[in-house]
């Protein structure tokens, strides 16, 4: 897919990987629809980021626990942008418990968040796609959804579900649609992480090194830009964690 003049759609585009992966796409000549929940003043940071080089970018805000509110979104880019022909679901919670300590509440911020919005903004936004003749998503998710990490259990029982998804996803919207998934790996430590929580992640690697947002973003990249026959597809980008 040539991505220039195209309206992509990436959610949790104000901060961290989902901005990186807004920027790369702008740079290729693409139209970015940046989400946010809380993150207003970086969505609106990512957007003067855009646009101060040339490029065109809206903000969109949802809570997507709410699948109203993910409607309402698509349905707001599809009449200011006129249609979407990438949706990235970089938008992730990542929260730390043991068993023990596992609500009702954090079971359904994972499943909500990580998978469930996932579903429906492909569904929102993938018919769309199907109806213009092509199109692309890219579910962001982690390597722990092949192999659990321990003490989080809901985030990788999300994650794992999300490779589902994304297989059926791409059986149900082919063959206009291509939907495939990067699987992460130790790429931003979250904000809580020590120095020797860093140290740990990187000892666990092949690579001994932390990966960076740009990985990423190449990697998705590659599947808008680089192939039309990859669908169903997850590619690790995890610095060997896997099988370390």
């Amino acid at each position: 897919m040539d991505l220039r003049d195209k309206v992509v759609l990436v959610t949790g585009a104000g901060r961290r990987v989902g901005r990186t992966i807004a920027g790369s796409f702008a740079a290729r000549g693409a139209i970015s629809a940046i989400h946010y929940r809380s993150s207003q003043r970086e969505a609106q940071e990512v957007v003067g980021e855009i646009v101060s080089k040339g490029g065109r970018a809206r903000s969109f805000h949802a809570d997507l626990e709410k699948v109203s509110e993910i409607e309402a979104m698509v349905s707001e880019v599809l009449a200011t942008l006129g249609h979407i022909d990438v949706l990235v679901n970089s938008a992730s919670v990542f929260t730390r418990k043991p068993l023990e300590e596992v609500t009702e509440r954090d079971w359904d911020v994972n499943l909500n968040t990580n998978l469930k919005a996932p579903f429906f903004l492909a569904k929102f936004a993938g018919l769309q796609m199907r109806k213009l003749g092509a199109g692309k998503i890219v579910n962001i998710g982690d390597w722990a959804g092949i192999r659990p990490y321990n003490n989080y259990l809901p985030y990788t029982v999300s994650k794992t579900g999300l490779i589902g998804l994304t297989r059926a996803l791409a059986k149900a919207l082919a063959p206009e649609v291509q939907v495939n998934c990067v699987a992460l790996g130790p790429v931003l430590a979250p904000d809580e992480y020590r120095s020797e929580d860093i140290a740990k992640m990187v000892a666990g690697t092949l690579t001994k090194k932390m990966g960076s947002p740009e990985d990423v973003a190449r990697a998705v990249l590659f599947f808008c830009e680089g192939t039309d026959f990859a669908t169903g597809a997850t590619l690790l980008v995890d610095g060997g964690r896997l099988i370390a």
